[in-house]
């Protein structure tokens, strides 16, 4: 298995876990940052590879389709960390757009990706996700609901690229008397 083959199956994997362990349901949105340079092993931002960028989104994006759950792609810092997505989630959400294109350094490979694959994507500068997946350091925090708790997966690294996730969850009000369900 080449290492593209590789990525495209780990990415799969990864997906599949996340959205059974964070109980993502149809409708819900997953943010997704990714290097493509950590997954061939360069260092962030130094060695962007659309190759390694398709593969993980072929991987990805079959799984979320299939189970209903909703896209956005963190871009770099070099456009802000702003996201991908489609047009109709962007307004469904009432997040402003912005008016940028994603490109292989300025924006990222997997946004560039993302773009490509989607049927009219937007740029937004701000989101709140209901889960996330962080592929080779990205920092995808900032786009998450404010709860965020970290979810283990079989899956490591995809490529040569370390992987954290997580989902979030209402936060908990009330004090000591309090009474919660459970999520």
């Amino acid at each position: 298995m080449d290492i593209y083959e590789q990525i495209t199956q780990e990415a799969r994997t990864a997906a599949a876990e996340l959205l059974e362990q964070a109980g993502l349901r149809p409708g819900q949105l997953l943010v997704i940052g990714c290097s493509s340079s950590e997954m061939v092993g360069q260092h962030i931002g130094r060695g962007s590879s659309m190759a390694a960028a398709q593969a993980a989104f072929a991987g990805i994006w079959p799984v979320l389709q299939e189970k209903g759950v909703h896209l956005a792609v963190q871009c770099c810092e070099h456009l802000n960390r702003a996201l991908i997505l489609e047009h109709a989630d962007a307004e469904a959400r009432g997040y402003e757009m912005v008016n940028v294109v994603p490109q292989p350094h300025a924006g990222g490979s997997f946004a560039v990706t993302a773009w490509n694959a989607f049927s009219a994507p937007v740029a937004v500068e701000a989101i709140a996700a209901d889960a996330g997946m962080d592929i080779g350091g990205t920092l995808i925090g900032m786009h998450l609901r404010r709860v965020a708790v970290p979810v283990r997966l079989s899956v490591k690294t995809i490529g040569q690229a370390i992987l954290l996730c997580a989902r979030t969850r209402p936060k908990y009000i009330g004090g000591p008397r309090a009474a919660y369900r459970e999520m």
